[in-house]
């Protein structure tokens, strides 16, 4: 799959980094507000109220500004995780708690109920983003799968991946239900306080052998 590669920060050179900045800011403002189908390097110019050719300049393709959009999620991420998540003295059980607290609390924002859906819709009709976006997702699964072996550390790699899948999935598909503006997003306490109880005891108790029976051959009997 070709990749496009863009600097963490690009416009070093003078007024650089204020310009991108201000063409950042305006593309996650397109992506939220107006949705995937406006997200044009046209339109962003004109939100940041530049010409095509100063944002193409510094991002001749909107799938490089997606990259960066997504990397500065993930330092932004990084600090919050930092001052909630990481504190000395925490057990692993305690993390994994805060994780997902934090994540259905995030999930419940307009940014990240709008943002991620946009992206996702992007992602279904180009390769390359749908490849950043990945990218981004599995930076999370390898951080839950991280609490997970510490509090499970009888599963094998394999296990722990697949665990970690599973909560990352079940927080991630409650943003058409429990997101922002969504039909029941008043009820998001309510199946945080569930997920929390649910997914820590999972990580506690499962076994991989309980992974291997629910997986095999029979599991079609059902279907």
């Amino acid at each position: 799959m070709p990749q496009i590669t863009a600097p963490a920060r690009p416009g070093i050179y003078a007024r650089g980094t204020e310009t991108v900045d201000a063409i950042l800011k305006a593309a996650l403002a397109v992506l939220i507000d107006e949705g995937a189908t406006c997200f044009t390097i046209r339109r962003i110019a004109a939100r940041c109220d530049m010409k095509v050719g100063n944002v193409s300049y510094h991002f001749p393709r909107k799938e490089m500004l997606v990259q960066v959009l997504l990397d500065d999620l993930v330092d932004n991420y990084n600090q919050q995780l930092d001052q909630m998540v990481r504190k000395p003295g925490l057990s692993a059980e305690e993390r994994l708690k805060l994780v997902i607290i934090f994540v259905l609390d995030d999930i419940g924002s307009k940014r990240t109920t709008h943002l991620f859906t946009e992206l996702w819709a992007l992602a279904n009709h180009d390769p390359i983003i749908a490849d950043r976006v990945r990218v981004f997702y599995e930076r999370a699964h390898r951080l839950i799968g991280e609490y997970v072996a510490a509090i499970n550390p009888a599963l094998s790699d394999e296990d722990v991946q697949a665990v970690a899948l599973f909560i990352s999935a079940t927080m991630e598909g409650s943003t058409p239900f429990l997101g922002h503006g969504k039909p029941w997003a008043d009820r998001m306490p309510v199946y945080t306080a569930l997920a929390v109880r649910s997914l820590v005891s999972l990580a506690q108790t499962v076994t991989s052998r309980d992974i291997a029976s629910l997986t095999g051959p029979h599991i079609t009997e059902f279907a």
